[in-house]
């Protein structure tokens, strides 16, 4: 499945909002930095769908906020 996703970085806790039936928001406790933001994304969103860290991959976006992110499931 194919979503995209609207990334906070830097929040006081990490949050999955859904907007639609393919769109989220993610709040992550991680700052932009050398990836860090987006390696967090990953763990969140494997652990919200129950699917394992690497079936999680960020197909667009990985410099921006604004993410194309595949779930294998």
């Amino acid at each position: 499945m194919k979503i995209r996703v609207v990334v906070t970085p830097n929040a006081k806790a990490p949050s999955v909002e859904k907007i639609d039936e393919e769109s989220y928001k993610v709040k992550v406790d991680a700052r932009p930095t050398e990836g860090r933001a987006n390696i967090r994304l990953v763990q969140i969103l494997a652990e919200h769908f129950g699917a394992s860290k690497s079936k999680v991959i960020i197909l667009k976006g990985v410099k921006g906020r604004e993410k194309l992110v595949e779930i294998l499931i």
